[in-house]
């Protein structure tokens, strides 16, 4: 299990067009180093008729950011922060907060 950035955190941009913007991730590829900012980095795509069926035509979505271009936002003191790890005392591990030492779940 990845301790990293999850679905749902809320994230700061640190890099790029939609630098120091906030916004709620969408969707993790841990695998390409990828994730998806609600309403950020949004892209045109031109589409065409699908047989028939579907109008083409422009379409606008979210792309995918590099992970390093973000930092999370820390529920508790509401700054940008990195992210620990901690074993608790039952055994199990969390995600903290480097800043303030906060359990992030």
């Amino acid at each position: 299990m990845a301790f990293g950035i999850r679905r749902n955190d809320q994230v700061v941009i640190t890099a790029g067009r939609d630098k120091g913007k906030r916004g709620r991730v969408l969707r993790v590829e841990p695998r390409k180093d990828r994730l998806f900012v609600e309403g950020l980095n949004i892209v045109t795509r031109h589409l065409g008729q699908q047989g028939g069926q579907t109008r083409g035509g422009l379409t606008t979505k979210e792309a995918p950011l590099n992970m390093s271009n973000v930092k999370i936002v820390c529920p508790s003191c509401d700054e940008k922060s990195r992210i620990g790890t901690r074993i608790l005392g039952d055994g199990t591990k969390v995600r903290i907060c480097k800043a303030c030492n906060e359990v992030l779940e």
